[in-house]
């Protein structure tokens, strides 16, 4: 019995590849069970402090009597309070601004002409509204 190397050179030549499906769900399958088992996954701690209802973040400097909050602002030349010029207590580009101030007043951010605004509440002290930010 010969063998003919003719028919079997145009049998290789019209055979296309072709993907077994089942076997390829198999592996899918496989691996997706397999990164589902192996993975992590964990739900983001969502505390219930008491922080008022303001939404405020909680990057406060509390070392006075009075809770600040510091504002940045690229290149801030200029701090008014209710008119008054407070630019004297910028530094290092910011500004620390009561907490009252932040919930009952006015803050109005300018980065055109780098300044901030602010309309403190009334029967606050301007000289209170703000202050030098420390650093630490």
């Amino acid at each position: 019995m010969a063998i003919d190397i003719k028919k079997h050179k145009e049998k290789l030549k019209n055979d296309e590849p072709e993907i077994k499906l089942v076997p390829f769900i198999d592996i899918l399958f496989t691996l997706l069970i397999f990164i589902v088992v192996t993975s992590s996954f964990g739900a983001a701690d969502v505390s219930h402090q008491d922080n008022g209802g303001t939404g405020k973040p909680n990057i406060t400097d509390s070392s006075g009597n009075n809770e600040y909050y510091m504002i940045p602002v690229a290149g801030l030349q200029k701090v008014t309070v209710n008119g008054i010029d407070m630019s004297d207590q910028i530094k290092d580009n910011a500004i620390g601004v009561q907490a009252q101030v932040m919930d009952q007043g006015r803050i109005d951010i300018n980065p055109q002409d780098k300044s901030i605004t602010i309309k403190i509440p009334s029967g606050m002290d301007p000289n209170k509204a703000v202050r030098s930010p420390e650093t630490g």
